[in-house]
């Protein structure tokens, strides 16, 4: 019989069953790439993180949903840091590898901090008219240019007028698969709007054919954000708490900071569970 230890936890969680959910294998030195996807598949959550031996870094991780392989996403590399950290014995800062190149992570206690990549961007071929009815939302709710942005993970980033907005997006299950499929072939839209405090947020994916699934908590659009950020305001700093999970009550809290160029994605990370997998 093969034994994997795993972990549960809740990552830009303010309270233990708030954040968004992930398992962390913390072994998966003698997994095969199927057998890390079936588990994924088991543990049904947004993503699974697999922790496997580095030369280059603290620890390498895989990042799976339950259905393809992620190169990088921010609450998997957050969650994974802080099991990295008790199971090698670690400080408060180090690196993790994974297919995305090199991520720095620091912590203060459990509340931990990404350094993300440097972004890429191309720009939104779909009009204004066409992005607002993939929402079903109204024109005026396009508060700016929708752009692509790629921090580790390419997603369409479309500001909105007002948080009102943010809670009244009903996307078009067709006009997403037509209008926010990246170059991967995946169909992913982060939609956010100023608030006094920072932004409120929502992000859409296409699970299948036939669904769209709304994440609690995206670090890699978070990144996104603050690249489009650097993009839109050029070398203006900003320090903001960026609300996501509001409408499907799975609250999550972000914090993003972006100055001289560097994005720093960050929030708490809460263990709620281990145990064991057999077969």
């Amino acid at each position: 019989m093969t034994k994997i230890s795993y972990r549960l936890l809740n990552v830009f969680a303010e309270t233990a069953f708030g954040g968004n959910p992930l398992a962390v294998i913390e072994d998966a030195s003698a997994l095969t790439d199927r057998e890390m996807l079936l588990i994924a598949r088991q543990f049904n959550l947004s993503e699974t993180t697999f922790i496997l031996p580095s030369n280059i870094a603290a620890a390498q991780i895989r990042i799976f949903t339950t259905t393809y392989e992620m190169d990088f996403a921010g609450h998997p590399t957050l969650g994974s840091a802080q099991v990295i950290r008790e199971l090698f014995h670690l400080g408060d800062a180090f690196k993790i590898e994974m297919k995305a190149g090199l991520i720095p992570v620091s912590a203060i206690e459990n509340r931990w901090t990404l350094f993300a990549n440097t972004p890429r961007y191309r720009p939104m071929l779909a009009s204004r008219p066409e992005l607002a009815a993939m929402l079903n939302l109204p024109e005026v709710a396009i508060a700016g240019d929708p752009l692509w942005v790629d921090c580790g993970t390419e997603q369409l980033m479309i500001p909105l007028a007002s948080a009102e907005f943010i809670h009244a997006c009903r996307p078009d299950l067709r006009l997403i698969a037509k209008y926010s499929k990246n170059l991967s072939g995946q169909a992913k839209t982060y939609v956010f709007a100023k608030t006094l405090g920072g932004f409120e947020s929502r992000y859409f994916s296409m699970a299948d054919e036939n669904s769209i699934n709304e994440d609690p908590g995206t670090g890699s659009a978070c990144a996104n954000l603050g690249a489009w950020w650097l993009s839109t305001e050029g070398d203006k700093p900003l320090i903001a708490k960026i609300n996501q999970g509001t409408f499907i009550q799975r609250p999550n809290v972000l914090s993003l900071h972006v100055a001289n160029g560097e994005i720093q994605v960050g929030g708490r990370v809460i263990e709620v569970g281990r145990g064991e997998l057999h077969w």
